[in-house]
């Protein structure tokens, strides 16, 4: 069983910063795209920014240039620093990845979520 545990949203003004963090543990041979989601009420869920095992990064459109990811492959773990910060970026942010067992299969896990909020 894979578990993905996030950490580090909040509560900020605009303009601020955060930087989330999501460890991936369980039993998996290993980690391909990891990457963040977020889902704004009324909104549909969203790419926000992956990363491959390779270091190859995606940003959307929306968050270019204000939020950078990473990922620590020694500690399975995943970061998304955001800054810049705006209203329209408070949603529920998920973190997401890809791993392989030792079968070569593939499976997608998702975190639990953590909110994000930016207001004034």
């Amino acid at each position: 069983q894979v578990q993905l545990v996030e950490s580090g949203g909040g509560s900020v003004l605009p303009g601020g910063s955060l930087r989330l963090s999501c460890a991936v543990s369980g039993s998996f041979f290993g980690i391909n795209v990891m990457g963040w989601y977020r889902q704004a009420p009324g909104k549909e869920r969203e790419l926000v920014a992956n990363i491959t095992s390779g270091g190859s990064r995606y940003y959307a459109d929306s968050v270019k240039g204000r939020f950078a990811i990473s990922r620590d492959n020694a500690k399975n773990t995943v970061y998304l620093g955001l800054k810049s910060l705006k209203p329209e970026d408070t949603a529920v942010y998920y973190c997401t990845a890809e791993t392989t067992d030792s079968n070569l299969g593939r499976s997608d896990h998702w975190g639990q979520g953590t909110q994000v909020t930016v207001s004034s």
